[in-house]
C-alpha cells in the first residue's frame, strides 16, 4: 500500500509543477502558442476549468483560480500522505 502511495504522491507533486510551469508560461510571450505550451495546456487546462466555473476572472485580468488549484493539489497530497503513510 506504501507503494501506491508514494505513486499517487510523485503524480500530485509531478502535476504541480505542470501547473505552477503552465501559470507561469503566461508571462513568456509566445510561450502558449508552442508544441511544449500547446502539450502542456491540454493537461493542465481540464483540471484547471473547474476552477475557473467557480472563481472568475477579477476585472477580466486577474485569474486566481490557479491558486486555488494549486491549494487542491496540496491538500490531495497531503491526504495521500495520511492516507497512505508515503513520503
Amino acid at each position: 500500500m506504501q507503494m501506491i502511495g508514494q505513486l499517487l504522491s510523485m503524480g500530485i507533486n509531478l502535476y504541480t509543477v505542470a501547473v505552477f510551469i503552465y501559470v507561469l508560461s503566461s508571462w513568456i510571450p509566445n510561450l502558449r502558442e508552442s508544441n511544449f505550451g500547446q502539450m502542456l495546456s491540454k493537461i493542465v487546462e481540464p483540471y484547471l476549468e473547474p476552477f475557473r466555473k467557480i472563481i472568475p476572472p477579477l476585472g477580466g485580468m486577474m485569474d486566481f483560480s490557479p491558486i486555488v488549484a494549486l491549494i487542491a493539489l496540496r491538500l490531495a497530497h497531503t491526504g495521500v500522505l495520511a492516507i497512505f503513510g508515503a513520503g
